[in-house]
């Protein structure tokens, strides 16, 4: 047996109960499958946002190294010749 009771198993409950404590139930288990729907909505939401702004950060730092390759040869001409290579250990 199930421990819970869907959006349409609520609505067709609150068809057959008829006292007042039971149809204030019903409307708050309602309004919660509502908000809950709402929180999904939202959540799909920001999760299609997010996506959206990796991918244009990505496009973003694949333009930004790509200029920076380019212009290697600039930035070199401006260093002095004799720097050493920083390396890691």
């Amino acid at each position: 047996m199930p421990y819970f009771f869907t959006e349409n198993g609520v609505a067709m409950l609150s068809s057959v109960l008829n006292s007042k404590v039971a149809v204030q139930i019903n409307i708050e288990i309602m309004r919660i499958f509502t908000k809950l729907r709402s929180f999904n909505a939202i959540g799909e939401e920001r999760d299609l946002k997010m996506k959206r702004f990796e991918q244009d950060t990505k496009k973003l730092f694949k333009l930004v190294f790509k200029k920076l390759d380019e212009h290697d040869h600039l930035l070199k001409s401006h260093l002095h010749g004799d720097r050493k290579k920083i390396r890691l250990r």
